[in-house]
């Protein structure tokens, strides 16, 4: 156990805490190690029933990675930097494949690797706190964690505009959307851990937990703003192009559209690029190509300018203005990588 990640087991579940609330409890490498290895862990310890996992502090499920210090790493050593995608999405894989429920609850900001270590468990509640987004085209970078995967599959094809514009989406819209399985008022979280924390599971835990959501669950009491929008940003992001979405923005005489072509003026061209190949080839794709898939990417983008100069700008100076340094081709991104950062699978079964 470390301070930063807390590892709790009580008589039949599993307990994870991302326990930095002063940063939101982003991501680092001392943080995505223990939980990999817990999960390892208990896929094959009979006494663990369950296992859910939360963030400590009231503002944020989990903001995201750390991606200034991984920045800062690559600036010297891209190889090393690499490291830390490969063990996100290593665990990022453990929690898709993992075989006993996993529990997620994302109350308050969800981002980025907050996205990847909660969308791909068999239950996500969300609450009226909950604001979700992966915003990595703001920074030179592209929607990974498993964004392959999950955006090319929502309904409507509005992962290929929550991708490309990192568009904020709340608690009742992750509900309608099926980003989020369950939802509850934040206040009564607790009662809802209690519960699942003090269950008897009996021979099948997955009915055990259904019954309980089922019991502490409601519907949200109002629609979300985004259902409003969804069916228009679906019209307008189904393309066979990157230049054909932005033609259509452009030919929509809407203030919705003007509002989108701005948000995309200020992203990474490279990155708009890469997200609309991914997006677009994940459709395709199973989730362990998806993920190798991101690996290559990641590695690529370690090797390029554009995320260091995004991170730079909005995370480090925050003076908000990158200078971009677009890409001829968004294709090398793709290319294989060396083969001590692919993700061997087999190790982690």
């Amino acid at each position: 156990m470390s301070d930063e990640t807390i590892i709790l087991t009580t008589a039949k579940t599993a307990k994870i805490v991302l326990n930095t609330p002063q940063k939101l409890n982003a991501l680092d490498m001392s943080m995505i190690a223990p939980l990999g290895d817990a999960l390892a862990a208990w896929k094959d310890d009979d006494n663990v029933k369950a296992v859910i996992i939360k963030g400590a502090g009231d503002k944020a499920f989990c903001a995201g990675g750390d991606v200034v210090g991984v920045c800062q790493q690559g600036k010297n050593n891209v190889a090393k930097a690499a490291e830390f995608f490969r063990a996100e999405y290593r665990t990022n894989w453990r929690i898709k494949n993992f075989p006993k429920p996993y529990i997620a609850l994302i109350d308050g900001i969800v981002m980025g690797g907050g996205v990847g270590v909660s969308v791909h468990g068999h239950y996500r509640i969300a609450t009226e706190k909950t604001m979700l987004a992966m915003p990595e085209t703001t920074i030179g970078f592209f929607p990974d964690v498993g964004g392959t995967y999950f955006l090319s599959r929502l309904k409507n094809k509005i992962g290929m505009f929550l991708g490309l514009t990192g568009h904020r989406v709340f608690g009742a819209d992750l509900l309608e959307l099926g980003i989020a399985t369950h939802y509850i008022e934040s206040d009564k979280l607790d009662a809802l851990e209690a519960a699942l924390t003090q269950a008897d599971y009996g021979a099948d835990a997955f009915a055990t937990i259904d019954a309980i959501l089922a019991k502490h669950c409601t519907q949200p009491t109002e629609q979300g703003a985004f259902a409003e929008l969804a069916d228009q940003a679906g019209r307008l992001f189904t393309a066979d192009s990157l230049a054909e979405i932005m033609a259509n923005l452009a030919a929509d005489d809407s203030e919705f559209s003007a509002k989108i072509q701005k948000t995309l003026s200020r992203m990474s061209p490279t990155s708009m690029a890469v997200t609309f190949a991914q997006i677009k080839q994940g459709a395709e794709l199973d989730f362990d190509q998806c993920m190798q898939t991101e690996m290559r990417i990641a590695t690529h983008m370690l090797e390029a300018d554009d995320f260091y100069e995004g991170v730079r700008a909005l995370l480090v100076d925050k003076d908000k203005s990158p200078k971009w340094q677009p890409q001829a081709d968004a294709k090398n991104y793709f290319k294989p990588i060396t083969k001590e950062l692919v993700l061997d699978w087999n190790q982690l079964l």
